[in-house]
Formats: structure tokens, C-alpha cells, sequence
């Protein structure tokens, strides 16, 4: 699909929610209505377009996200739609990176549920504008106003309904404008034909009030629209509507829809909502980066610009090798062209272009500012790089990625198979930021970590059935790190003999801890004096690399500030190795230093039971070590609500099945290292 309209004309959204919100199912319907498909896939029937996977159809759930382009009233829409699953909240991470706009999913009957948190605060991160679709209106137990209350208690939004429903769970028949003050149904087999009609007797009121409500919290963001409303004037749908955009592009508000995108009601009208209220890319601000020497500039959204574009994912094409998706923030560039990986600072050549349709692809020309392709051929490239214009080189802030918090163990069957499993390895870890790979320092053993179990059943999948891998694995284990509690100074000289020379160098560093989930920093203030840099760069990766192994049990440490506060060479004996080591073995002295902590997953969990089961569920979750933190009802179900270790909720849905009569259901996001318990530290250092 090649540019036809203008770039005003140009959406680029992303559909995000919680797990079984419904995401796969409407964007099929969007699919559908635009004509994009022709024909809807279900996600229980394993044939949803964009659950193309192998493990995403037997499943029935989104693993990886995936892209399409289609085109609703003049507007091309560059849709991405993202896993719900907590274990690949990544893939919404990059996502979000590179989007304008996003549209979130609840399910009618849960409301806000602990990955929509998850996300939203992500969209918050990166200032998406947002607009909200209650979907699931016909399902047993669906409150639309107890979903628009959420959004403002949980999330901290504005929400804004620009529709009601007109009936619920069985009775769900339409959704009313209130923009437009008319009532809307879907009509024929699919749903394809949009009829309006005048507001039922019965709801003339209750739309009215709700109408002024829309206008009155869109008057607190709009002066001309507040003189309107004081003066009692009626604002028209135009007015409503030009005011609504605004708000909704500043973050100010949330527009709210409602629907049932599996019974095929209210998808159009969500699609008028994303081309009238979600962003164009000449609507955001232009996109800011900075030169090699540190000084920011920007590029606005203009096919004129010098190109420059963000890689936001990479992919591995068992037809076409390895697939760089990227979002082009400004410029042109042609396949075939030469571009500047300004991260890298090498030269990549673009070999194809190809527009996606899930694992569909057609092969394009040119790219343009807005679009969102993949291309073939970049050798240098992973995630999170910017592409530049070689004579105005830009560079994006890249992504930042959740460390993992469970690995197995793996090996080969057979000593054939260890090249390639590594090999297999390797590239699973190129596509997805948070999967590793790690030999155990003290076992020998070759370790992969990631996000959840249901993450790495994924991989060993693919490694067993698309990469042909013969591997025994182990049982899921926790991944610990270490970090350090107070800040210390490290004075430390090297001197040693190393390869028949001698070895100098001298370093003095100054190591903090920092905000859990912060991630490490390293600065020198060493100033401008004759001190060779490549010294600075490899004693930083001499520091980074002690990082991978901590001094209480191996693990890996995080969240700290590291500072080279001084350093001396000898003209002789001193060079990159030297300071390496030198980094190195200061850090690891730090490290003994700062009272070194070991570290664990706390997760945070939704459980869902029958009121007469609260209290065996509380118990349940304090033999856990868990925290209890909140009790809500909600109709006759009740939702509690703490904080538990990750270690002591292996088996738990075993559990809660007992517990309940298979009446319990649960959810679990992950939300922070914490230190360990005397137990557990006496496991590592007994």
C-alpha cells in the first residue's frame, strides 16, 4: 500500500489492553470493515490474521505484536496490535515507542485490570494520546459506568464518554452519540451496515445529562467552548468535536466508546474515533534527538526532511532472513539506498522494503515520513538503533526494557546440537530484549531468562519446532540480581604482569545505589585534562562487565551509579587492557564494600473469587509471604488485591483451583525487585 493522501490523513495506533479485553478480535473486525480482509478470524478458532504464530493459534492469545495498514474514509491507519499477557509486555514497550496513538481495550465486566496499568503507565512514559473502547457490552455482568469510573480511580485519566449503550449483557442492542445525538445500530450478517435512528424514549434524559457533562468537562480545556456553556448556548457536533480533538491531543482527557467487537457492534464508530481524535504525525511534536557531540535537534514530520527513523523490533523470516521494523520519523528513502545507523555509526544498505500484513508482506518502493515498514538486508542493526541521513546523522533515545525474572536450564540432547542451539539462542535474544542467556558462573550450566513461564515455554517451542533444536530443559527457576545499599569509594591500582608485560593503572570510583528499576549509569569527572578517552571507555566496560556477576551468589547486579572520580597511567605499561581490568576489579571491591543485597521479584496479584472464598485466599497469600494491600467487591465477586515474591507462586493456580472449586481466577504483573528474606539469603551464602 503506497501513500495516497496526505500525511494529516495518516494514523498510526496501537490497540492495547489487559489479557481477553477482546484486542485480536476487534482489530479482525477492523480488518474486515475496512476491506482489508474479507473474511473475520476468530481467535478461539486458531484463524485470527494477526495471530499468525504457530504458539499465538494453538494458544488463542497474542505472543508478538503485529503490524497491518488499511484505510477507513480517506485515512490510512498503521495498526500494531499488542499481547495482553504480562510476560510480553516488551513487545507493548517498543510498540509504544513508536506509536501516536493508542487505543485501550476493557473488558465491560472487569474493568481496569492490572496489565492495563501496566500499559497505561507505559503511554503515560511516552505521551501517547489515548481514547478508551469498553468492549464485551453483551456479556454477563458488562457496566459501562463502573469502567468509566476505573479509568479515572486506577489510571488517573480524564475520561470523557462520548457514547451510552443502549441496553447491556443480553439486551445490548446499540450505542447512542452523544456527540451527534443520535442512536446507532449495527445491522446485517456481519454487522457491516451502520443505521441511526432517534434516542429511545426512555434514555432521552439520561442523554441529555450525559451530554452536558461532555461539554462541561471539555469547556474546563477550551475558552471559546466555556463561553458557550455559560452563556447557555447549544454547541454544536462540529464545535464538539474540534474542541474533543484538541483535548484529547494534549492528554488533557480520554475519550471514552463503548461496544461488542465479537458481536460486531460499535467497531466502525471506534474507527470514526481514531481518524477524528487520535493523532496525525503532523500533530505530535516534532521528534527530537541529538548529534554525536550531544547537542539536540529535531526533525519534523515532513517527507522533505533529511530521513531519519527509528528499528523498534527485529524479527527472524524463515524465507527472508532477519526483518528490521521500523518507524520512519521523517524523510524518504528508496530500497536499494545506502543510510547511517547513527547508533552503530556504520553504513547499512536497505535492501527491500516491504509493507506487513501480519506475516504478510508486500514488497514497496519508497518510505515515507509516518509510515511503519520492515526491511531486509541490515547487517549492523538491533533493537532500539536510529537510521539517519548520512550528512545529518540524528539519534533517537532508544527503548528501555524490564530485566527478566525467571530462567530454566538448557543443554543440548546430543554435541551435535550445541552450535546450534547457541546459534538458535542468539537470535531469539536479537528479536526479544527480554530474553538472555547466561552460563551460571558456579554450575557451568547454560541458563535462559525471561519474563514469566509462559515466556520461556515460548521459546523453548520455537527453538524445538521453527529452529529444529534438540534440547532437554529444566524447571523454572527465580533469576535473583544483587545490588548494594550504601554508597562507597574505591581506590584501586593495578600492577600485575600479564602476557610477559607489565600492567598499570590506577582508578578511583564512586559506586551508589539508585532507585529500584532506574538501571545502571556511568559518568566520569575526570574534566578535560590530558587523560587518553579510549582509558575512560574501556574502564567503563570493565565496570559494566563485573556487572554481569555479583559477590553474594553470581547474580547479576542492577540499579546502580557508577562515577570514575579520578585516574592515573603510566606512559609504558598502561593501555585499554590495563583500565579494563582495572574498572573491573574496582567495582567488584565496591561491591564487598557497599554491603552488597540479594535481591527477588515481587509481583503484584489480582484474585478473583466468590465472597465466601475471601478468606481462605487472604490466608492463602500471607503463607506466601504476600502482602495484602486492598479487598474490593465487585457484583457479587470479590477482588483482592497484594503484593506476593515470585517464588512462592509456582503452582499457585493449581492451588487457587482447590481453594475455590475452580470458582477463582488470578492475574500477576510484575512490579519491583525487593530485598530477600533471611530465609532465602541463607539458601546462597549457608
Amino acid at each position: 500500500m503506497t501513500r495516497t493522501n496526505s500525511l494529516h490523513k495518516v494514523r498510526n495506533i496501537g490497540i492495547m489492553a489487559h489479557i481477553d479485553a477482546g484486542k485480536t478480535t476487534a482489530t479482525e473486525r477492523i480488518l474486515y470493515y475496512t476491506g482489508r480482509t474479507h473474511k473475520m478470524g476468530e481467535v478461539h478458532e486458531g484463524s485470527a490474521v494477526m495471530d499468525w504464530m504457530e504458539q499465538e493459534q494453538n494458544r488463542g492469545i497474542t505472543i508478538t505484536s503485529a503490524a497491518t495498514t488499511c484505510v477507513w474514509k480517506d485515512a490510512q491507519i498503521h495498526i500494531i496490535d499488542t499481547p495482553g499477557h504480562v510476560d510480553f509486555t516488551a513487545e507493548v514497550e517498543r510498540s509504544l515507542r513508536v506509536l501516536d496513538g493508542a487505543v485501550f481495550l476493557l473488558d465491560a465486566k472487569e474493568g481496569v485490570e492490572p496489565q492495563t496499568e501496566v500499559v497505561w503507565r507505559q503511554a503515560n512514559h511516552y505521551h501517547v494520546p489515548r481514547l478508551v473502547f469498553v468492549n464485551k457490552m453483551d456479556m454477563t455482568g458488562a457496566n459501562f459506568q463502573r469502567s468509566v469510573n476505573m479509568i479515572q480511580d486506577r489510571l488517573g485519566g480524564v475520561p470523557v464518554p462520548l457514547q451510552l449503550p443502549i441496553g447491556a449483557e443480553e439486551e445490548f442492542e446499540g450505542i447512542i452519540s452523544l456527540v451527534d445525538q443520535v442512536a446507532l445500530y449495527n445491522r446485517g450478517k456481519a454487522g457491516e451496515t451502520v443505521e441511526s435512528g432517534p434516542i429511545p424514549n426512555h434514555l432521552v434524559d439520561q442523554v441529555d445529562h450525559a451530554r452536558n457533562q461532555l461539554v462541561e468537562a471539555l469547556a474546563e480545556y477550551d475558552d471559546d467552548l466555556m463561553l458557550q456553556y455559560l452563556e447557555g448556548d447549544f454547541v454544536d457536533a462540529p464545535t464538539l468535536t474540534t474542541a474533543l480533538r484538541q483535548a484529547t491531543l494534549a492528554g488533557q482527557v480520554v475519550p471514552v466508546l463503548c461496544g461488542a467487537a465479537y458481536k460486531n457492534k460499535g467497531v466502525q464508530m471506534l474507527l470514526d474515533a481514531v481518524v477524528a481524535y487520535l493523532p496525525s504525525p503532523v500533530d505530535i511534536p516534532p521528534a527530537k534527538g541529538h548529534t554525536s557531540k550531544e547537542e539536540e535537534v529535531e526533525r519534523p514530520a515532513d517527507d522533505g526532511a533529511p530521513f531519519s527513523a527509528l528499528v523498534f523490533k527485529l524479527m527472524t523470516d524463515p524465507f527472508v532472513g532477519k526483518l528490521s521494523y521500523l518507524r520512519v520519523y521523517s524523510g524518504t528513502l528508496k530500497a536499494g539506498a545506502t543510510t547511517y545507523n547513527a547508533t552503530k555509526k556504520k553504513k547499512e544498505r536497505v535492501g527491500k522494503i516491504l509493507q506487513m500484513h501480519a506475516n504478510e508482506r508486500k514488497e514497496i518502493e519508497v518510505m515515507h515520513t509516518g509510515d511503519i515498514v520492515a526491511v531486509i538486508g541490515l547487517k549492523h542493526t538491533t533493537t532500539g538503533d536510529t537510521l539517519s541521513t548520512m550528512g545529518a546523522p540524528i539519534l533517537y533515545e532508544s527503548m528501555d526494557f524490564p530485566v527478566p525474572v525467571i530462567s530454566v536450564a538448557v543443554e543440548p540432547r546430543t554435541p551435535g546440537d550445541h552450535d546450534k542451539l547457541l546459534a538458535s539462542l542468539a537470535l531469539l535474544a536479537e528479536e526479544d530484549p527480554t530474553f538472555t542467556t547466561q552460563v551460571h558462573p558456579d554450575t557451568g550450566q547454560l541458563l535462559i531468562s525471561g519474563m514469566g513461564e509462559l515466556h520461556l515455554e515460548i521459546i523453548v517451542d520455537r527453538l524445538l519446532t521453527e529452529f529444529k533444536v534438540q534440547a532437554n530443559v529444566g524447571q523454572p527457576q527465580v533469576t535473583y540480581k544483587e545490588s548494594i545499599v550504601q554508597e562507597t569509594v574505591v581506590d584501586y591500582t593495578l600492577s600485575k604482569q600479564y602476557g610477559g608485560h607489565g600492567l598499570e593503572g590506577q582508578v578511583k570510583i564512586r559506586v551508589k545505589p539508585k532507585e529500584r528499576g532506574s538501571g545502571h549509569s556511568f559518568a566520569s569527572s575526570i574534566g578535560n585534562r590530558d587523560f587518553p578517552k579510549d582509558f575512560v571507555t574501556a574502564c567503563e566496560e570493565g565496570i559494566m562487565q563485573s556487572l554481569q556477576s555479583g559477590t553474594i551468589a553470581g547474580f547479576e547486579v542492577i540499579d546502580l551509579d557508577v562515577e570514575l572520580l579520578d585516574a592515573s597511567y603510566q606512559q609504558d605499561t598502561s593501555n585499554e587492557v590495563a583500565f579494563r581490568m582495572a574498572g573491573s576489579n574496582a567495582l567488584t571491591q565496591a561491591l564487598k564494600q557497599g554491603q552488597s543485597i540479594l535481591l527477588e521479584p515481587i509481583f503484584k496479584v489480582e484474585v478473583h473469587v466468590p465472597e465466601n472464598f475471601v478468606g481462605a485466599v487472604v490466608d492463602d497469600l500471607n503463607k506466601r509471604k504476600g502482602l495484602v494491600t486492598d479487598i474490593d467487591a465487585v457484583d457479587k465477586t470479590r477482588v483482592v488485591r497484594g503484593t506476593v515474591p515470585l517464588s512462592n507462586m509456582f503452582g499457585y493456580a493449581t492451588d487457587l483451583r482447590s481453594a475455590t472449586q475452580g470458582r477463582g481466577n488470578y492475574s500477576m504483573v510484575f512490579d519491583r525487585f525487593g530485598e530477600v528474606s533471611k530465609s532465602v539469603l541463607a539458601r546462597f551464602t549457608s
